[in-house]
């Protein structure tokens, strides 16, 4: 299968689903990780500019980790905006490219703006791949098929109840090892806020896991949208 996971800044998605992405590259399907915003704002001291060329590397070095192709849209922190036609425009080019049997991304609820932006501009740019008369011109055909959406957790698991659990008990030290590649995030969240983000990334998996019966977990609701409803189970 071909996977597509949007997250909106660089490490969201290895909090998220970084698990469930590392057991799906172990199990031989193509994982596309790709990032909405550039992550430029995203720490006190270092200048945007600069935080952005970082943080573009990083998030290279964690899908490297797993055999990820890594993609940014490279929109500025803060500027995300789920109605803006160059966004969905680029988010339907890397759809019709990677033709995804699934798609992960954020809940339409989350604790940031730019992550609900996110989940709707995925939800409306994967509908509109599938349009053969939207982009009649771009170089990747029109995608044949509605994909279906996976929304991953919130940061923290706030007012998220997963419908769906993928345990990732094999994969937590990869899922770990991913999010300590994006080390000018780990080292801000500690020295700015007393946060061990890995210990934290850790502890929501484990709750995760405590609530289905696995060693570590993450948890999933499932877009209830015709026609993305499939009678197939296709998470791992």
């Amino acid at each position: 299968m071909n996977v597509l996971a949007v997250g909106c800044h660089p490490d969201d998605l290895e909090i998220g689903c970084g698990g469930t992405l590392a057991k799906l590259a172990k199990q031989g399907h193509r994982v596309t990780m790709a990032h909405v915003a550039n992550g430029n704002k995203g720490h006190r001291t270092i200048p945007p500019e600069t935080l952005r060329d970082i943080r573009k590397e990083e998030a290279r070095q964690s899908g490297a980790l797993i055999g990820a192709e890594v993609v940014s849209l490279d929109i500025p922190d803060l500027s995300v905006k789920a109605d803006q036609d160059e966004l969905i425009a680029g988010l339907v080019k890397l759809i019709r490219r990677v033709r995804p049997d699934y798609i992960i991304t954020h809940p339409p609820e989350d604790y940031m703006k730019d992550h609900m932006e996110v989940s709707r501009a995925v939800f409306d740019a994967s509908f509109a791949a599938s349009i053969s008369h939207y982009a009649p011109d771009s170089e990747f055909p029109f995608h044949d098929k509605v994909p279906p959406i996976y929304y991953m957790d919130t940061l923290a698991g706030v007012g998220f109840l997963p419908t769906e659990y993928v345990d990732i008990t094999g994969e937590i030290e990869v899922k770990i090892a991913m999010n300590d590649s994006h080390q000018s995030q780990i080292k801000w969240l500690y020295e700015h806020d007393g946060i061990d983000f890995l210990d934290f990334v850790r502890t929501v998996s484990k709750f995760r896991g405590l609530q289905c019966g696995a060693g570590y977990a993450e948890g999933f609701k499932a877009c209830q949208a015709w026609p993305r409803i499939p009678t197939q189970r296709l998470l791992p």
